[in-house]
């Protein structure tokens, strides 16, 4: 019995009324277990009663679920408050606003440049929009926005009565990105704050309305704007996508460990580029094959899906049509219809 086994198993209890956990929150302070007695810390935001006592008997249950568990105290602190005055109801997430009108904010990411995140990002939109839900999709790419070549739209957004720029949308998605604010093949030479300023923008001042989801297409890596979008709003969760090669999943984990310090749950990883069919039926895995599944199982996160090489998927990123709207039915529209399912799944 160790903290980290305890820990693990907090994080199937979660926050009463959302769809994250009490650790991706950040509310668990302090784990101790010894010889089969476990304590257990949990400091809450909220200041209902109600809140405190149901995190404490699935923080409870889950802990007596581990093997080798005799004796089980679990302490849930509520937020000091001033005496006498009435307990003031916040949420969880620890100081973030989450951003009006919109119910989940997902992030794409990959550890590495070249995986095809954005177009994961952009034919994920798409099936989520033709699953009947309500779509936007942000690019985050400041310094290479790639989003406007792929969902086919190249205009400058307008301006509302609330003075707020209006993202304008196609294939059903509504669409804000750095390349619709400057002009042609003009390069954004700019420092980390400018980066981290305009991204809060991009929450405060577009007019994004009502969104089931909205997702942020990430720059590959670990920098400003990766850590800009967490200390901006509240993310529901991240999608990591690799190719399957050891160079790119290697990378990966710097990913996954990125989103864990900064308390985002994984959703999932995604295998891009899985493998080749060849005209003579031949399967060809260029890159190698699984190493996405592997390291799902080794973070213990799950696994969303494999997207295949089709020559049908690139040619829709470059036309402006993604191979979501071009032809759902296909083959390859399919592979990212799965993983909409999928990640709908994830998000409950």
């Amino acid at each position: 019995m160790t903290p980290e086994l305890v820990t693990n198993a907090l994080k199937n209890v979660k926050y009463p009324g959302y769809s994250r956990d009490i650790v991706s929150f950040g509310l668990v302070k302090d784990v101790v277990a010894n010889h089969g007695a476990v304590s257990v810390a949990i400091q809450l935001t909220s200041g209902t009663a109600d809140v405190a006592q149901q995190i404490k008997a699935s923080a409870e249950q889950a802990i007596r679920a581990l093997p080798g568990v005799q004796h089980v105290h679990v302490n849930v602190l509520m937020p000091t408050t001033t005496p006498g005055a009435a307990p003031v109801q916040q949420s969880p997430w620890q100081g973030q606003n989450k951003v009006p009108g919109i119910k989940r904010v997902v992030a794409v990411a990959s550890g590495k440049g070249g995986v095809g995140k954005s177009t994961v990002s952009v034919n994920l939109a798409c099936a989520l929009q033709q699953l009947g839900a309500r779509v936007g999709l942000l690019d985050c790419d400041i310094y290479g926005p790639s989003i406007p070549l792929m969902m086919g739209i190249n205009r400058k957004p307008t301006v509302s009565e609330h003075e707020k720029l209006v993202p304008p949308s196609n294939h059903g998605v509504k669409l804000m990105s750095m390349g619709f604010l400057i002009e042609g093949d003009a390069p954004v030479i700019w420092r980390g704050p400018m980066i981290m300023k305009t991204i809060q923008q991009f929450f405060s001042d577009v007019e994004w309305g009502d969104l089931d989801y909205l997702l942020v297409d990430l720059p590959p890596g670990t920098g400003d704007a990766q850590l800009s979008l967490c200390q901006t709003v509240p993310l529901d969760g991240g999608v990591i996508v690799t190719t399957p090669q050891e160079a790119s999943v290697g990378v990966v984990r710097k990913g996954v460990a990125m989103f864990e310090k900064v308390n985002v749950p994984i959703l999932g990883i995604v295998e891009n580029m899985s493998y080749f069919t060849a005209p003579n039926g031949d399967r060809v895995e260029i890159f190698g094959h699984g190493g996405g599944r592997a390291e799902a199982e080794r973070k213990n996160v799950a696994f969303l899906g494999e997207i295949p090489i089709f020559t049908e998927i690139r040619e829709g990123g470059d036309k402006g049509v993604p191979v979501m709207v071009s032809s759902p039915k296909s083959a390859p529209a399919q592979a990212f219809a799965k993983l909409g399912e999928a990640l709908r799944k994830q998000l409950g």
